[in-house]
């Protein structure tokens, strides 16, 4: 079972982590929706979520669970020892992990992008 966890050890936690990504790194971006994804050095992937222009709590937590339910079960969709952030503007409306993943599919379809 402990494969299907989502430890805190993949997540991105500090702002510096953040600004590291954000600095360094390479932009995909969708409708509402823009990857941002740099190297960590690491062999494991870590995920970091930015929701921007959205009021109400209950739907940017929302947001944020389906973002890391998806990253919990595709880990694989990036190369491994990647930072990457998902940053959502006001109008993102993918209400399922299934949903992030076709989104995805469709940002990164055609992309040069490290391990796809």
């Amino acid at each position: 079972m402990a494969l299907l966890s989502l430890p805190k050890s993949s997540l991105l936690r500090k702002p510096r982590e953040y600004k590291n990504v954000y600095s360094s790194g390479k932009r995909i971006r969708g409708d509402r929706l823009t990857i941002i994804y740099a190297s960590n050095g690491t062999e494991e992937s870590r995920l970091g979520i930015s929701v921007h222009g959205i009021k109400r709590a209950v739907r940017r937590n929302r947001i944020k669970r389906i973002i890391r339910e998806f990253f919990r079960l595709n880990r694989s969709f990036m190369a491994p020892g990647s930072d990457i952030v998902f940053a959502v503007r006001t109008g993102f409306a993918a209400d399922s992990p299934a949903e992030i993943k076709q989104l995805v599919d469709r940002m990164l379809d055609g992309k040069k992008v490290m391990g796809r």
